[in-house]
Parts: C-alpha cells; structure tokens; sequence
C-alpha cells in the first residue's frame, strides 16, 4: 500500500502572512485609492487629506513590523506596490482631475513623468537597500513629493485658487518634482535621529508651538515645511559644490610656486 507523501517538493506549505503592520499597508493603499474617488467628485480638500493619511499609514506599517518582529518580504514588496498607487498614480491623477486636464496632452504627458519618475525612484531605492547611505535619501522621496502635492492642492482650495488658472504652474512644480526624485541629490532621511536619548528643555515648547501653528491651518504649515524640504537637497548640493572650490586659497595650497 502506497504511503500519502507528506513533503513533496511539489506540495509547498502554505505559509501566513504578519497581519498587523499589512493592515496599515491595507489602509494606506485604500486611502490613496479613496483619494482618486474623490478627486473625480471635485473634492480636493477631501483628496489632499486621504493623501495625508496614506502618508500617515505608510510611515507607520514598517515601525510597526519593526516593532512586531513581523519582517518580512511579502511585506516589503506589498509596501512598495502600495506607494506606487499612494505616492505615484494618486497624486498625479488627483493634480490630473484638479487642474492639469486643461492642458489637453500636455496635462496628461506631464501626470505620466510623474508617475514614471516615481516608479524609477521606488525601483532604485529597493535594489540600494542594505547599500546606501540610511542617513541620506538620493533624490527626493516619493512621500514627500505627495505630501507637497497634497498640501499644494489642500492650501489652493482653502484659498478658494481654481487649479484651471495655474495649470502651467502646476506643470512646471510636477515635472520639477519628478526631476528631484530620479535626481542624484541626497535629502536627509532623519532615520538616525535618536527619539529615546535626551534633548534640550527648548525643544518641547518647540514641538508644542508646531502643533499649534497646525492647528490653526494646517493646510499653510504643511506647505511650508513640505517647501522648506524639497527646497533643502537642492540648495545642500549647492553648498557642497561651492565649499570646495572656496574652502583652499592659493597660498594654502601646497603644490603653488612659492614666491
């Protein structure tokens, strides 16, 4: 009588997937999709803040697994296909629908850089994980190109600026976030700040100023710390450039004629 085969090679066993940090990967993915829906009912104060929350959600899954001790690939790649839609389908549909429709082909043409610039980003940075530089991002990061889109777009309703009548401007800002991203530019990743050691007493009232300055509007404090970042790779690089060629004198150098 024929024995039933266990463990055949043929036969993988089912394995389960950590569902606590992809429940917020789950959430982030129906909040960038719930920002489309919205976006096509020409509620863009309602797409800018479903944005906010995928952002809120993304940043959250990995600290969690993190956390969880729940790693795992599944998890990494369920992660990046969800800020593609997050980070790069959404917003450039959302500014797409808003005020970039106006502009025939060109409206289009320009949502797709955006997209495929944020495909390329997401595409470089898996393959330099465990390679590059954690403090530094090279090029600009996809969720902070979403969070200035989305606090862009949450700060023109608020002021009541129809995005038919700045839709060149609008192009001009994507394509230029679209370069920032594929870009070689390092932004600072903020992943070596230590959150448990010990900071000055000033840094308190500090933090609790911010969180008024949001409270009272949200929409104008988001854009000004989203255009202080994006504003800071390109304006690092250019100090860096510049430090060398400034930092020797020419009797400093050692290979000058002495006179």
């Amino acid at each position: 009588m024929n024995q039933p085969v266990l463990d055949h090679p043929r036969h993988p066993r089912h394995r389960g997937i950590y569902l606590l940090p992809n429940l917020f990967t789950m959430g982030a993915l129906f909040a960038g999709f719930y920002a489309i829906v919205a976006a096509t009912k020409h509620s863009f104060d309602t797409a800018a803040i479903a944005i906010f929350v995928a952002i809120l959600l993304d940043g959250l899954d990995g600290r969690i697994a993190r956390m969880t001790h729940s790693v795992s690939d599944f998890g990494a790649q369920f992660d990046s296909l969800s800020d593609m839609l997050c980070f790069g389908i959404t917003p450039a549909m959302v500014l797409y629908s808003w005020s970039l429709s106006t502009l025939g082909k060109i409206g289009w043409l320009v949502c797709f850089i955006y997209t495929a610039a944020t495909a390329l980003r997401l595409a470089r940075f898996n393959t330099q994980l465990g390679v590059a530089d954690k403090r530094y991002f090279q090029g600009l990061s996809t969720t902070i190109s979403a969070g200035f889109v989305a606090s862009l777009l949450w700060t023109c309703v608020q002021y009541e600026i129809e995005g038919p009548n700045i839709a060149w401007a609008v192009a001009a800002v994507a394509v230029l976030l679209a370069i920032l991203k594929v870009s070689s530019i390092r932004y600072r990743s903020f992943k070596d700040l230590n959150l448990r050691g010990k900071v000055p007493f000033l840094v308190i009232p500090i933090i609790g100023l911010a969180f008024v300055l949001i409270s009272y509007s949200p929409p104008d404090v988001f854009l000004l710390l989203f255009l202080i970042y994006v504003g800071s790779g390109p304006v690092m690089a250019l100090v860096r450039w510049y430090r060398p060629a400034t930092s020797k004198h020419p009797h400093e150098n050692p290979e000058s004629p002495r006179n």
